[in-house]
């Protein structure tokens, strides 16, 4: 039976150490660490996750600004509050929850955040960094991961590290990442994607598989080896006529057969996605403290 990876467990620490570090800075500097997030529009799940933010905001004791626009917002406005707040000295972090509408310029609003208050680590500014190694705002799903494998002692020096799934938010970052030469790194890293034509090739060959792919339950337990680790990024909705809601969250993986031949696994819900909130609270409070650009 798998180690439970508990993103919950985890995401709590991080959240209580925060707690505490942030007394300091408002003690000692008198700073309180400002995060401003947009919505547009009325996405369920978009709207669900800018009020964790929020919440995730008040229980740090964290200012937070939150602008819920409707969903025919034009660009002028949305770029309008970025630069209020790009010069606004009490905001930290700027982020604009994705998706966005179509009207509206994806990559242009991404570019708009000052590099310092890319809290999302989404500006190709703070990739870049990402990438040669340099210290920046790291995309928080791939923060996440990184720091589950760090407290869960998870070794990776010279590991088979499989990611499944290309997108700018985790494939390519966490790829990116689990490369770089330092301690919590240094892997041997492939990279699935749309254009693989046998994944389960690939998978079984994996010591950590990195499943971000968005489709539920892709990884069958014949689609990986024993005592592989398992991260399933993946938050799918799937028809359950047992439930009250009708429906329940899964992961990428089948968990309940892939766990018998992981070493480590991920749970969904309760795993990645409760330390992406967290790393944005992290990046938010190391953007007020000064310890990024």
């Amino acid at each position: 039976m798998a180690q439970i990876i508990d993103g919950k467990l985890l995401s709590a620490q991080i959240k209580e150490e925060l707690k505490e570090k942030t007394k300091i800075l408002i003690n000692e500097k008198g700073i309180i660490p400002g995060l401003a997030l947009l919505l547009v529009g009325d996405n369920p799940a978009s709207k669900s996750y800018v009020s964790s933010k929020e919440k995730s905001c008040s229980e740090l004791g964290f200012k937070s600004i939150v602008e819920r626009l409707p969903d025919n917002t034009d660009e002028a406005t949305v770029l309008g509050f970025i630069n209020k707040w790009n010069a606004d000295e009490t905001i930290h972090g700027i982020l604009v929850q994705l998706p966005i509408p179509k009207q509206i310029d994806e990559q242009k609003v991404i570019q708009s955040i000052s590099p310092k208050k890319d809290v999302d680590g989404f500006h190709p500014e703070s990739f870049g960094r990402l990438v040669i190694g340099l210290p920046g705002f790291v995309p928080c799903t791939p923060a996440g991961i990184v720091e589950m494998i760090k407290r869960y002692k998870i070794p990776t020096k010279g590991k088979h590290v499989v990611v499944v799934g290309r997108s700018n938010i985790v494939g390519k970052p966490i790829a990116n990442l689990m490369y770089q030469k330092n301690p919590d790194a240094n892997s041997i890293v492939t990279i699935c994607h749309t254009a693989t034509s046998d994944l389960s090739y690939y998978t079984k060959q994996a010591d950590i598989l990195i499943a971000a792919v968005g489709v539920p339950r892709i990884i069958k337990a014949e689609d990986v080896k024993e005592g592989v680790v398992i991260i399933d990024v993946g938050i799918n909705r799937v028809e359950d006529s047992t439930t009250e809601k009708g429906y329940r969250i899964v992961g990428d993986v089948d968990f309940e057969n892939v766990k018998n031949k992981a070493s480590a696994i991920t749970p969904v819900p309760g795993g990645v996605g409760l330390m992406t909130v967290a790393m944005l609270m992290q990046n938010t409070y190391k953007s007020a403290a000064g310890e990024v650009l």
